[in-house]
């Protein structure tokens, strides 16, 4: 039964507006392309409502690392926070939005977190805006409100590394059936969730009303994913440690800590991952640019940052990714294959367990600082 709602006027007068479906899919999605909010992100955060950041319409998405694209995502929007926003829109007539729009928003978003790059996420968001009348630096600058932009990028690519992302599946109205599969998998998925938001359209003499409700925030979900939140948030020095010595035991951690106490007096400062299930370390040297070549992880990794790199002097050079490929693969138990060079390829802190390989790792470091700050 369709619904009706009141609208009282400049004059005083009711106006009847009456429930009715989009004409195109096509329609709905311009419109949140346009006018974000619709998103409604108060209901989505009441104690600090989201805000949206539009990437790109249409964004390909791919099932391995060849660049074609198998799928287009609808919308992929990132919040103040840095998480990635997936967007899929569909019309309540559309008999797909029963079941099959979860198989492909959960393809979209294990395959974009697993192949999208930071910097093709960056180029998508300057394409999308260079035309604009704002401008890319305008646009990114009023949306930011005094947060510094790497800091901003830099969080996007950390969500991605953890799988802090939210998806959204938008709709005229949200089909019953769907709603509850929606809170099923929002209650079991963190730190990734998943909502819907249902955009209702009403008319009447010549008016339009759009009335957002997000569907998905059960109580339970919610608990679930304020605790994770509250018991990891961001991760700092100490509470990396304490998590790879549960982990990993006393002998590797204390690996770790002469790696970080090494690192220490030659960066700006350690920066903590926001992931929930690993955590993660990045020493940060900050000079008109924020540099970093690894990150340390609580799963025992060390993650070379080639994809930050590569948009960084003088890393932006092919020649230099590989030449520090090279000098990484000359330690005992590394071999990083040359087409992980705009990748995040890692290796195991346990190979550097040996105190020649290590000292290894620290001649390879000395020189991508050097290298680095002769720019």
């Amino acid at each position: 039964m369709k619904e009706q709602i009141f609208l009282l006027n400049e004059r005083g007068e009711l106006v009847e507006m009456n429930e009715s479906g989009y004409l195109t899919e096509d329609l709905l999605q311009k419109l949140l392309a346009d006018y974000p909010n619709l998103l409604s992100g108060s209901q989505i955060n009441p104690g600090r409502p989201r805000r949206w950041l539009l990437i790109s319409r249409e964004i390909g998405v791919h099932d391995s690392e060849v660049a074609n694209s198998r799928w287009s995502l609808d919308h992929l929007f990132i919040d103040q926070d840095g998480i990635p926003t997936l967007v899929e829109v569909k019309r309540s007539t559309d008999t797909r939005i029963r079941r099959e729009v979860i198989g492909q928003i959960l393809d979209y978003a294990a395959n974009g977190v697993s192949y999208w790059s930071l910097d093709e996420i960056q180029l998508k968001f300057e394409a999308q805006y260079k035309n604009a009348d704002k401008g890319i630096e305008e646009t990114l600058r009023d949306f930011l409100e005094g947060e510094e932009e790497d800091k901003f990028w830099e969080n996007v690519q950390t969500n991605l590394l953890a799988g802090k992302i939210r998806m959204l599946i938008v709709a005229d109205i949200i089909p019953k059936e769907l709603q509850r599969v929606i809170e099923f998998l929002n209650g079991q998925m963190s730190p990734a969730e998943i909502l819907g938001v249902e955009i209702r359209q009403f008319i009447g003499q010549n008016l339009k009303t759009l009335v957002p409700r997000v569907v998905g925030l059960t109580s339970n979900a919610q608990l679930v994913k304020s605790t994770n939140r509250n018991s990891v948030g961001k991760w700092t020095e100490e509470s990396f440690l304490s998590k790879y010595l549960e982990n990993h035991g006393q002998a590797e951690t204390a690996l770790v800590k002469q790696i970080l106490d090494w690192i220490r007096p030659k960066v700006s400062e350690f920066w903590g991952g926001n992931g929930t299930a690993q955590g993660s370390i990045f020493p940060i040297l900050r000079l008109k640019e924020s540099h970093y070549a690894i990150g340390l992880w609580t799963n025992g990794a060390i993650e070379v940052q080639f994809q930050w790199m590569r948009i960084r002097q003088p890393f932006d050079s092919l020649g230099m990714r590989q030449e520090f490929i090279s000098r990484l693969n000359s330690i005992k138990g590394v071999n990083i294959s040359m087409d992980k060079i705009e990748k995040r390829p890692s290796f195991k802190i346990s190979v550097l367990q040996d105190p020649i390989e290590l000292n290894k790792f620290f001649e390879i470091m000395n020189w991508y600082f050097d290298q680095v700050r002769s720019f």
